[in-house]
């Protein structure tokens, strides 16, 4: 699959390198452009543009930088994975309003097909041997099944958990009981 990473921390650059040595054709971003990201092998370095027009877009930012990475795109029919948590500057939670997380990252999106996942688990989990179980949820059923083929052709495991508005809430960094859960399917 065509795959855009919009982020290139520790968990935009685990899942890169994960899926690129599943052979999936990757790119990824950050907001200060191609030429300052470092080398991953099978990765492609390319701007937030090129990460946005995939088949499937990542989202791997800090929580203060989520408008800088979803102002400006055309978001309409776009399967998205939200792997962000809310957590601010001084591992502050943010104030979500009662809200997941995930509803606040979809509005941010309008008209994405927004799957919550890659977002419960350490990059070193991302990366290791082993069917790792990969958490995913979302309110359109054929952009989660896209996202659980990725999770699957990559040696993952994924376990679709409903729509956001439940498994949302599980997954939800912090507050939900999944995140630090590490399971691997025998």
């Amino acid at each position: 699959m065509q795959v855009g990473i919009i982020g290139a921390g520790n968990i935009g650059t685990a899942v890169a390198t994960k899926l690129a040595r599943a052979g999936h054709d990757v790119v990824i971003s950050n907001s200060r452009g191609p030429e300052s990201l470092p080398p991953l092998d099978g990765v492609t370095p390319g701007t937030v543009a090129d990460a946005v027009r995939r088949e499937i877009t990542i989202l791997a930012v800090p929580w203060v930088a989520l408008d800088l990475a979803t102002q400006g795109h055309d978001w309409s029919g776009k399967v998205v994975v939200d792997a962000s948590n809310p957590i601010l500057p001084g591992f502050v939670v943010a104030d979500l309003g009662g809200q997941p997380s995930s509803a606040i990252v979809a509005a941010k999106l309008p008209g994405a097909l927004l799957v919550k996942g890659f977002n419960t688990l350490s990059p070193e989990r991302l990366l290791a041997d082993g069917a790792t179980v990969i958490f995913l949820s979302g309110d359109h059923p054929e952009a989660t099944a896209k996202v659980a083929e990725l999770v699957e052709s990559s040696g993952w495991a994924a376990i679709d958990l409903g729509p956001l508005a439940e498994g949302g809430r599980l997954q939800q960094y912090p507050g939900g009981p999944l995140p630090g859960l590490s399971l691997v399917r025998q």
